[in-house]
């Protein structure tokens, strides 16, 4: 089966099998109880409370438990570290230590239950914080943070250690940052920078240097959360935090491991809703990079080919080196911008309206457009970055005569202003650079402006970085700048191009690329996105009951019983009979109509055609007698046990296909389809999706295949009936929902799709029982 991933049955994926048999459940969203409509009919929640980080990011008062004065001591560093981030944020902070009257002339507490007041914030620099978290449970704390490592990341014994400690955490009601994380959340920002900001998430502290680095370019940070162990708050809390917070314009996620796969896509949804992109670097593509991870933060990496697939439907752009993190989440700040509505109302105060509609909050109209226009000092640049854009999926439009004619008002008629735009020399002594600019940008197919400067040539290129920053500021287009010398010190870099809140400024073309064809993307997702959560359903069809009577736990059913049980969704299958005797076998395919094919029907065939165990294109009563003979004999030799054999209908025209559902270890039950027949595991050309999706994400998924023209019809062959390949993708994602925890394995290959307008039939079925 394609993208087949075993693993132990999740919380949530144990509580849909509670309600499949009938049993009240306790299902339990983000540490509360969850009523009976926040679940699908899996049992998995449909919404995720937002946990309220304010006093955690800015507390009224701290504890420091653990806390040190003495040079030379690791506690005494982080003690002034964070004595001087609560003097920034105009936190109280009161030390903690047995047996010590003073830290840093402040009056020390010997625990946690002497202090003098309620605090919003524990910090523990203790090696082993359990004690310290049973203390607070009586003090109505509402976060701690525990920096101290030797639990998941080490083994066996450490997430035994991890376990005992997520449990105090659950019994004490505050919230847990850590184990394993360090102080990045109390990192000095800065309070100088305009415009939307980036919140940055990271399991690994170092990994976020990079990003917290962009303040040095003018680029806004508004937090970091190091979620470290996520033994209790994880990276699913702090995306649908973020995306609440009206001066967050992009959210950056190094993420080496998914503590819960419902939990995440309910966060990228809450996200997509409100139209904050979300950027993430996601470790884990290969064996090894999957192995270092678990080992450093004791998660479950899940299969590479479900998370892509999972951010790419719930719009996280993932991308795979921190340079390209940096850059592409700071031009998604940088482009989401919040003008006023025009009405007096900000975009802000906006929202409401749009979530109940489940509109993205932040749409701005004029950015529709997805031209993309290069404009360059240079024919040669532009001709490069052009080549580079358009084998990456950018549209570059040709630039209609008009505009070309207005134009060459101020470029000379031999260059060429199609798109690139060549000016063969910006304009230095006067007002026509910024006029060129200004008229690319009133293109209404223009969305967005590049400009590749590959050296520093002033005053052109002084003069070329000024108007391109002027310009910037009267648009609401995306301007945009590559910078390519490798000094970085001129002044039209420094100063100009980065002191602008407006321009995104880039290092390298193709890093530029990826941000904007990201930029592109999101635009074009958010603008139709209709969150699935809101459409899943909550109560089983009238299928579910046909369908569990077919069940047989542990077991691989046979050919025959799976495609009963596709037969009870509603998916169309060959007319066939099974018979038990040459005699009744020839009375089937005279009722069934020659040419018939015939298979072995047993409970632990999986691969018949290797075995010898199917005939096609049996045409008369004495082929069909041998033929039964023939695989009862193969059968006896090979001591399979058979149920009996099918007599099938032969279909024969049409695009073989594979559609299917296997367990992922983080996200429960996922949907794949892809090209079929025998070469299917050689061609490996398949798309998966989590379910609940919609129609629109059934079609996307033929959008990925290589082979998609198949089905557009090749060499003469009509087009195939794409859309009850839909409906039984769709219909094979519901199956997926109410059966997906007591089926480990479908395997429909092949669906045979016929011409446009006759349907789709599944040839072949392998059902294995969890």
């Amino acid at each position: 089966m394609l993208g087949s991933t075993h693993g132990t049955l999740t919380t949530d994926s144990r509580r849909a099998r509670v309600i499949a048999c009938g049993e009240q459940p306790s299902p339990v969203v983000h540490g509360r109880p969850a009523a009976t409509d926040d679940l699908d009919v899996s049992g998995r929640p449909l919404y995720a409370d937002v946990p309220d980080l304010d006093r955690f990011f800015r507390p009224e008062s701290v504890a420091v438990v653990g806390a040190s004065d003495t040079e030379g001591r690791p506690n005494t560093g982080i003690t002034r570290q964070l004595l001087a981030w609560a003097e920034r944020v105009g936190a109280r902070l009161h030390p903690v230590h047995p047996t010590r009257r003073s830290v840093f002339g402040i009056p020390c507490a010997p625990s946690v239950l002497h202090l003098p007041e309620q605090v919003d914030l524990a910090v523990l620099l203790v090696a082993d914080p359990v004690p310290v978290i049973e203390e607070l449970a009586g003090t109505k704390v509402k976060f701690a943070v525990a920096f101290a490592s030797g639990f998941a990341e080490t083994g066996a014994e450490g997430a035994a250690a991890q376990e005992r400690l997520a449990a105090a955490v659950a019994r004490s009601g505050l919230r847990l940052l850590g184990p394993n994380t360090n102080l990045n959340a109390f990192e000095r920002f800065r309070d100088d920078l305009d415009g939307p900001a980036i919140a940055l998430i990271t399991q690994s502290g170092h990994q976020g240097r990079p990003v917290f680095a962009l303040q040095e370019l003018g680029i806004r940070l508004s937090h970091w959360a190091p979620t470290g162990n996520e033994a209790d708050l994880e990276t699913a809390d702090f995306i649908s935090y973020f995306a609440e917070q009206p001066e967050v314009g992009a959210i950056a996620a190094y993420v080496e491991g998914l503590k819960d796969g419902r939990a995440f896509l309910l966060a990228a949804d809450r996200a997509a809703r409100r139209g904050v992109p979300v950027v993430a670097v996601k470790v884990g593509r290969t064996e090894t990079g999957a192995r270092t991870a678990a080992s450093h933060t004791g998660k479950l990496t899940g299969a590479d080919a479900v998370v892509d697939a999972a951010m790419r439907q719930f719009g996280v752009i993932r991308v795979d080196g921190l340079d390209e993190l940096q850059d592409t989440a700071a031009l998604l700040a940088r482009a989401r911008r919040r003008p006023d509505t025009g009405d007096g109302r900000s975009r802000t105060a906006d929202r409401t309206a749009d979530r109940t509609a489940g509109r993205t909050a932040d749409r701005i109209a004029d950015r529709t457009a997805d031209g993309v226009v290069v404009y360059s000092i240079s024919g040669g640049t532009g001709a490069h970055f052009a080549d580079l854009a358009t084998e990456a999926g950018l549209h570059l439009p040709v630039l209609s005569e008009d505009k070309q004619a207005e134009l060459h008002e101020w470029i000379p008629e031999y260059l060429n202003v199609a798109n690139p735009v060549d000016n063969g020399g910006h304009p230095v002594g006067d007002w026509r650079g910024r006029k060129i600019i200004d008229a690319i940008l009133d293109d209404p197919d223009v969305g967005v402006l590049i400009c590749p400067i590959t050296g520093p040539f002033p005053p052109m290129s002084d003069k070329l970085a000024q108007d391109l920053v002027d310009a910037a500021e009267q648009t609401d287009k995306l301007v945009c700048v590559v910078w390519g010398s490798p000094v970085g010190t001129e002044s039209a870099y420094r100063e100009t191009l980065l002191g602008s809140s407006r321009v995104a400024t880039f290092r390298t073309f193709a890093n530029c690329i990826t941000a904007v064809r990201a930029h592109l993307d999101h635009q074009r997702f958010t603008a139709g996105y209709r969150s699935p959560f809101d459409e899943a359903p909550r109560t089983p069809s009238p299928s579910f009951r046909k369908a569990q009577a077919l069940m047989r736990p542990g077991q691989q059913l046979s050919e025959h019983a799976a495609k009963q049980l596709l037969r009870a969704y509603g998916i169309r299958v060959p007319r066939e009979q099974l018979v038990t005797s040459a005699a009744a076998a020839v009375r089937a395919a005279s009722l069934v109509g020659y040419p018939v094919v015939m298979k072995a029907s047993g409970a632990r065939i999986a691969h018949k055609t290797e075995l010898g165990l199917v005939k096609i294109g049996l045409t008369s009563a004495s082929q069909v007698r041998d033929a039964y003979r023939e695989l009862t004999d193969i059968a006896r030799y090979e001591g399979i046990s058979l149920d009996g054999v099918l007599v099938c209908q032969m279909v024969e025209r049409g695009v073989e296909m594979v559609v299917g559902v296997t367990h992922d270890r983080l996200f429960g039950p996922t949907v794949t389809v892809g090209l079929g027949g025998v070469l299917v595991e050689v061609l490996r050309d398949s798309a998966v999706r989590v379910p609940p999706f919609g129609e629109d994400q059934a079609h996307a998924m033929l959008t990925e295949l290589r082979g998609r023209a198949l089905l557009d019809g090749v060499r003469g062959a009509p087009p195939a009936d794409v859309d009850a390949l839909v409906e039984v993708v769709l219909r094979v994602q519901r199956m997926a929902l109410e059966l997906g925890d007591d089926i480990a394995e479908l395997d429909i290959n092949p669906l045979m799709v016929l011409p446009r307008g006759q349907g789709a039939v599944a040839l072949d079925a392998l059902a294995v029982c969890r």
